[in-house]
């Protein structure tokens, strides 16, 4: 399997530690994993907020720059979610480069965890944690359970924090209310979207927790300027970081969740 992985443009900016955690993991996991040059954006600010005459030839460029690939994988639910949710806006259905990767395009744990069969990740983070749920990832991907649906579903994120050992994760009171940024939401409404994000990341520090993890660095993001703004006693990490941060803490670990994997 030859995995392309996508890097979505405010990562590739401002958070480049995230992409190359999250090439780090996927490479330790025996995956060999291509970097397509050329990517751009996958369109989804244009499409939030109706510009689709300028989304269509972004979202076209992009699936001819992945096109060919077994599988895309991307640290970022709502990237995928607008390729696999809402391209279908720009493509018909004769277009099976599209289709293809409309189906073939996944979410970093929602990779590890279904397409690789990998349910626990060797190693430790001794810190204790709480869980920020990502709207898109919840509601678009179902990557967990969320409060309006009474569907019950694995939480891919949660499964593999709660295998690393010394992890503690901390209980917060909603555990999948949104943080307010929304995109251009939170310039459109801004007060109250900064209101949303304190109240998230006051639900967070109530827990006892000190790092907030995430599977979205765009929530992150949000919360994150809030928290250095506000000097509150909270830092964020995204789900790569940590993972990779564990990985690192036992490579003899890895090389055995490395050899069960390619046994499978």
């Amino acid at each position: 399997m030859t995995v392309a992985l996508f890097i979505p443009c405010y990562i590739d900016q401002f958070y480049p530690d995230v992409a190359i955690a999250t090439l780090t993991v996927l490479e330790r996991l025996g995956v060999q994993v291509e970097y397509p040059a050329g990517q751009t954006c996958c369109g989804q600010p244009m499409a939030n907020t109706g510009c689709d005459s300028d989304t269509a030839p972004v979202a076209k460029q992009w699936v001819k720059r992945f096109a060919g690939y077994d599988a895309v994988v991307c640290p970022s639910g709502s990237c995928v979610s607008m390729i696999r949710n809402h391209y279908s806006d720009y493509f018909g259905p004769e277009d099976t480069d599209f289709q293809h990767l409309r189906d073939k395009t996944f979410e970093l744990c929602e990779f590890i965890v279904d397409q690789l069969g990998v349910r626990s990740i060797p190693g430790r983070f001794d810190r204790p944690v709480s869980i920020h749920s990502s709207c898109h990832g919840l509601r678009e991907l179902r990557l967990g359970a969320c409060s309006e649906n009474m569907t019950p579903r694995e939480d891919k994120l949660r499964m593999l924090l709660e295998s690393l050992e010394g992890i503690e994760i901390k209980p917060i009171t909603r555990v999948d209310e949104c943080c307010g940024f929304g995109g251009t939401f939170a310039v459109a409404e801004r007060e109250t979207s900064v209101a949303m994000g304190v109240d998230r990341v006051t639900d967070h520090i109530s827990s006892g927790s000190e790092v907030m993890v995430a599977g979205d660095m765009s929530c992150l993001m949000h919360m994150s300027g809030l928290i250095r703004r506000r000097n509150m006693p909270m830092s964020v990490k995204h789900v790569a970081e940590v993972l990779n941060e564990a990985i690192q803490s036992d490579s003899s670990g890895l090389d055995r969740s490395s050899s069960a994997m390619a046994n499978q």
